[in-house]
């Protein structure tokens, strides 16, 4: 069984920051990207910031330049997001997602239970 675990939301005020993380742990044989998405009330589940194996990165224009993510390199199993300049906009629930094969089974997506960000204007 693979499980993700967040942490790291909270209540900010714009300008400010915050550091996600998340941890994946289980039977795992190989992670293959990992990253973050978010989902405002009302609205669809949007990507904000993935990470391949290899190291190339992939972030939703609204973050550029104000986001970075970066993996563990010792475990290989754990994603970061750090949060810099953070905006109203930005408020959402964050949530881990990570494309992983467990040593005993197929390769597949999996999802943490989410963390919330509120930025206050």
């Amino acid at each position: 069984q693979v499980q993700l675990v967040e942490s790291g939301g909270g209540l900010v005020q714009a300008g400010g920051s915050l550091r996600l993380s998340c941890a994946a742990s289980g039977s795992i044989c190989s992670t293959n990207v990992m990253g973050w998405y978010r989902q405002a009330p009302g609205k669809q589940r949007e990507l904000v910031a993935i990470m391949y194996s290899g190291g190339n990165t992939n972030y939703a224009d609204s973050v550029k330049g104000r986001f970075t993510i970066t993996r563990d390199n010792a475990a290989k199993n754990a994603v970061y997001l750090q949060m810099n300049r953070l905006e109203p906009e930005d408020t959402a629930a964050y949530y881990c997602n990570a494309n992983v094969r467990p040593c005993f089974s197929v390769s597949r997506d999996y999802w943490g239970q989410g963390t919330q960000v509120t930025v206050s204007s």
